[in-house]
């Protein structure tokens, strides 16, 4: 017995040791891998910290209330405006007519791609639509500029379109993060058990019943998560919106008519002309973080989405 105890003490003694061998070996590992998470958040703090120290000088100057509500945005004239309503409009109506185009093309994509295409077919036809996601925006920004205005937009509605136009940008920002919507929602149905298919089959349901009556609402979390994340690109897309809308800070809803997104007014003023202590230069972080509080309510919206009409499957 003492023997016994002795050796059972032994294998204790040699696997303590190992375990605390592995651990001394994997600390440095940990350590790292917390430091890059720490990274993230003292990068993503030092942002916020400097956005809004920023914006505070500049609502120092022009009143809070003012850059709310105000209808005119012209910051750079001797009777200087700085009324956001303008230029939060053209960003919104922009967004919403990219994701009237995203949306639907991408669901019913996802939708092919799951369960209808043949899988050669799903190893072929998603990478290429994925690709659309790796185009530079400043191509689509010049596509919507040279091709979808002139050759698309104007055969359709003739001279009342211009040159710069909110329409042109939407269309070019709906096809950029159509292949996001697509990618993440196939992801979301493709996760959706086999054995709901298979039960709803044995029910005697046809294929677009089990698509459309099962799939869908067991994805419904993930392919809204797809659209808030779509909705979030949209919203902060940059490129396009200089490029293919303009740069008039126009309060209209007219999509033929050229606009002012809040990213657009934030590049152009950061060409480097702008004195860096001016109320001019300042309206730039005034504008991101309203930019910013958008983001981020999107966000909080899509996390209680997905908390709400999460599936859990066993």
């Amino acid at each position: 017995m003492a023997a016994r105890a002795e050796v059972y003490g032994g294998t204790l003694t040699a696997r303590s040791r190992r375990r605390a061998m592995r651990r001394l070996r994997e600390a440095p590992i940990k350590a790292l891998l917390f430091a890059c998470a720490l990274l993230s958040v003292f990068t993503t703090a030092g942002i916020i910290l400097v956005l809004i120290e920023e914006a505070f000088l500049f609502f120092r100057e022009v009143p809070v209330l003012d850059f709310l509500t105000g209808t005119r945005w012209a910051p750079q004239f001797a009777n200087s405006s700085f009324g956001v309503v303008p230029i939060v409009s053209a960003t919104l109506l922009m967004s919403v007519l990219a994701m009237v185009l995203a949306i639907p093309l991408g669901v019913l994509a996802a939708l092919y791609l799951s369960e209808y295409a043949h899988p050669s077919v799903r190893k072929v036809v998603k990478p290429v639509l994925e690709v659309l996601a790796g185009i530079p925006t400043v191509v689509y920004g010049y596509f919507a500029l040279t091709f979808i205005t002139p050759d698309l937009l104007r055969l359709i509605f003739g001279t009342s379109v211009g040159v710069f136009n909110v329409l042109a940008a939407s269309m070019a920002v709906g096809v950029m993060i159509l292949p996001l919507v697509a990618s993440l929602s196939e992801d979301a149905m493709r996760s959706v058990p086999q054995s709901l298919r298979e039960g709803a089959y044995g029910l005697g349901a046809t294929r677009f019943e089990v698509s459309v009556r099962v799939i869908l609402p067991a994805a419904l979390s993930g392919i809204m998560a797809a659209v808030i994340l779509a909705v979030s690109r949209a919203v902060g897309e940059t490129m396009i919106v200089a490029i293919a809308m303009g740069l008039q800070p126009n309060l209209s809803w007219n999509p033929l008519e050229g606009a002012l997104a809040m990213t657009s007014y934030i590049v152009n003023v950061s060409l480097g002309d702008t004195p860096h202590d001016g109320i001019v230069y300042k309206s730039i972080f005034a504008v991101g973080m309203l930019l910013f509080l958008i983001t981020l309510s999107m966000n909080i919206v899509a996390q209680w989405l997905l908390s709400r009409f999460r599936e859990e499957y066993d």
